[in-house]
């Protein structure tokens, strides 16, 4: 049975499907579907019919009607007039109306299907995530895959080019930056294209300035200049419903007003003030009435793309390839501030922006494109080392699969009565990384472990878990005192390769393109420093192996003071931890006190070899 790319979105959802060489898009009168359902009494309209319900003037119609349910997923439930819906059951709504809306339409003959591949933003956490599948599954559909909306985007972007492997070499090795600005998100992915494969350097997703942000914005701005133009004060009230169909108004204005052709749009609502004898609301508005009303969202959209060009220390010009996708990304002010930034020759602004991101996830399905990690996740150990749970390159599982790994480790230093692990993964992607490559936490756990026990008698262990949702679960347990912690990770990059064959199955390797990206970050990016001045580090106190050059020094010196008679040549730095922690045997003071000016001063003669 087919598989097709779904992407859901907060404003607008569509389905496509790659039949032969080209991608099949299911939209309603050439535009995507809109993401609304209306519940008017046992009957459940969605899309452009329950959009319209938005605008009409009348009691009871805007109170029936629900928008942008994808941002609800994690609540318990929606007042929808005065009955409470969950937003999993909403959600399905709208899967089930595009499902059907696809099967019945004689675009695609004898179209069945009942499996998909998702696209999601790149901070959906994870309990979302999980609540999305239901809904799907509800619907009938399952989720096969989930992928990441700008990553998504890139892939079909290259993949209906009609001169693909001229593009792949000609973008080889080469920075881009996927900037999806939709009505509910904004999500930047950093890539390079390595050997076909895109890699993900980092991503970043904010939703506090989606398009619906910007339509609230207008809308509080309409409604202020027409009460001070009329000389109406606050006393005067709204109609019920009236700010709904403002706000719908204004969606449309601001639509209209990102076309080039278009210079000004007037908003009209017929019923819209109560007890006055004008109750119509009605206002002209420019596009610089818009740009100037929204330039703030704006500044703080674009202000992202620098903190995170800023963070891997990249040039914009070092960017080849700017791709603009997400409705906002046709405003105008927003390309004048690509242009701006990239110049204008390395902005691509798809004509197909509003259905790039499931033509992509199309291309996926229809490849069977299997996602991979593009970095290792790392657990840090004692004197800062690290060791490998999941490699850079390993397959990400998909439908029904789980992908899991335990480690036995010890306590190196119990004397406090924890044992700490912290989950990590380098900046760097790729397998090969050096010990002092900068490391972003992902997630730190905490168990109790016997204070009085010796090192590396604590004996612990650790599991890891992949789930279909692309979830990171770590399980720790001190296997003596049987204390527990979890954690999860719900933010990973991965890599996806372009197939060089037909026959591609969910199984093809993107292991090379990784492994090229690692070297090509190596040598063209110099990773900004993680730490600032005053940050704190975690010490780590387990490892995977019975060292005693592990132990911290005054713990040593503790459990066996003969271990630093110089005759045993004692490790430098675990001399230095001792003597730091000793008092001066000639004044009594701390190491580190400035009083101490003696000779004997454990810091000052060892201070060097630290």
């Amino acid at each position: 049975m087919t598989v097709v790319g779904f992407d859901f979105g907060t404003t607008n959802s569509l389905v496509s499907v790659v039949v032969g060489d080209r991608v099949i898009r299911f939209e309603d009168e050439g535009q995507p579907i809109p993401s609304v359902v209306s519940y008017e009494g046992g009957q459940t309209i969605v899309g452009r019919e329950a959009r319209k319900r938005l605008g009409v003037a009348g009691l009871g119609v805007h109170g029936s009607v629900v928008r942008s349910p994808k941002t609800m997923l994690g609540r318990e439930s929606v007042d929808v007039e005065g009955v409470a819906r969950s937003p999993v059951d909403i959600v399905r709504d709208v899967v089930a109306y595009l499902r059907n809306e696809a099967i019945e339409s004689d675009i695609v003959r004898n179209l069945n299907f009942d499996r998909a591949v998702v696209t999601i933003p790149v901070n959906m956490e994870g309990r979302r995530r999980a609540l999305l599948r239901d809904a799907f599954r509800m619907a009938g559909i399952s989720i096969v895959q989930f992928v990441h909306e700008p990553l998504a985007a890139l892939y079909g972007h290259f993949r209906a080019l009609d001169t693909l492997e001229n593009e792949l070499r000609r973008y080889d090795r080469q920075l881009m930056l996927v900037f999806d600005w939709g009505g509910g998100t904004l999500d930047l992915t950093l890539c390079r294209l390595v050997d076909g494969v895109f890699v993900q350097l980092e991503n970043y997703g904010t939703d506090d300035v989606g398009g619906d942000h910007f339509d609230q914005s207008v809308r509080h701005e309409v409604e202020r200049r027409v009460r001070e133009s009329r000389g109406l004060g606050s006393e005067v009230e709204r109609l019920p419903g009236a700010d709904v169909r403002l706000l719908h108004e204004c969606e449309e204005a601001k639509i209209a007003l990102s076309d080039p052709a278009v210079s000004s749009w007037t908003i009209y609502v017929e019923h819209f003030f109560s007890g006055v004898d004008d109750a119509a609301l009605d206002l002209r508005l420019t596009r610089d009435d818009l740009e100037a009303i929204v330039g703030s969202l704006v500044k703080k959209g674009v202000a992202r793309i620098t903190e995170l060009l800023e963070k891997y220390e990249v040039s914009p010009a070092a960017i080849s390839l700017c791709l603009a996708t997400g409705g906002m990304a046709n405003m105008p002010l927003i390309k004048s501030r690509l242009h701006e930034i990239f110049g204008p020759a390395r902005v691509f602004l798809s004509e197909r922006s509003a259905s790039l991101i499931s033509e992509g996830a199309a291309w996926v399905a229809h490849d069977q494109a299997r996602l991979r990690l593009s970095k290792n996740v790392e657990l840090s150990l004692a004197r800062n080392s690290y060791m490998g749970l999941l490699d850079a390159g390993v397959e990400m599982p998909v439908e029904g699969e789980r992908r899991t790994d335990e480690f036995s480790l010890y306590c190196v230093d119990p004397s406090d009565g924890h044992a700490r692990f912290q989950i990590v993964t380098p900046l760097r992607v790729g397998r090969d990384v050096h010990r002092d490559d900068p490391r972003t936490v992902l997630s730190t756990m905490q168990v109790k472990v016997d204070s009085k026990a010796q090192p590396f008698m604590e004996r612990l262990s650790l599991k890891v878990e992949v789930d279909e949702n692309l979830i990171l679960t770590g399980v720790v347990q001190s296997l003596n005192q049987r204390d527990a912690a979890r954690c999860e990770v719900h933010h990973l990059e991965f890599a996806l390769e372009v197939p060089k064959k037909k026959d591609s199955a969910w199984r093809v390797s993107a292991e090379r393109g990784v492994e090229g990206a690692e070297r090509d970050v190596a040598e063209n990016i110099r990773v900004a420093s993680l730490r600032g001045p005053g940050d704190i580090v975690l010490r780590s106190n387990v490892s995977s192996r019975k060292d005693e050059m592990l132990v911290p020094g005054e713990v040593m010196a503790k459990l066996n003071p003969y271990y630093f008679d110089v005759r045993h040549n004692p490790p430098p730095v675990q001399v230095a931890e001792k003597l730091y922690y000793q008092p001066c045997a000639l004044c009594g003071r701390r190491s580190n006190d400035p009083l101490c000016r003696c000779a004997s001063g454990g810091y000052a003669r060892h201070g060097a070899e630290r």
